[in-house]
């Protein structure tokens, strides 16, 4: 499938997670929500993603994880705060270059309205 076609329904699944709980839940909750909500859409999801960190061609460490993966080409990062801080755009954008995916997504589920609370990054 098309990355722009999966980056729709990654969009949609999120709206309907959101219009069947709004904000208020933890952030945990939204990911089981939405990996359930991808997997019924056909899609193949996988979250907690090991990302190691490789540096001068040895790997450190077992790094970081990385919320969701969906279809191994766009990562999706979960959030339920007052507000997003640069430092989770950021997050988001080395998961991405380490990961080698196109587009991502940064979700802040605690707000009134989701439009509000999805943030696309392509690199």
């Amino acid at each position: 499938m098309e990355i722009e076609a999966v980056a729709k329904i990654v969009v949609d699944a999120i709206l309907k997670v959101h219009r069947t709980f709004g904000p208020g839940l933890l952030e945990s909750a939204y990911r089981q929500c939405l990996i359930r909500e991808l997997i019924l859409r056909g899609l193949k999801v996988a979250f907690e993603v090991v990302l190691p960190i490789v540096y001068e061609g040895a790997e450190i460490g077992m790094g970081y994880r990385i919320d969701m993966l969906v279809e191994d080409c766009i990562i999706v990062e979960n959030k339920a705060v007052t507000e997003l801080l640069p430092i989770h755009h950021m997050q988001l954008l080395t998961y991405m270059r380490l990961s080698k995916c196109k587009i991502g997504f940064l979700v802040n589920w605690n707000v009134r309205l989701i439009k509000e609370g999805i943030n696309r990054k392509i690199i």
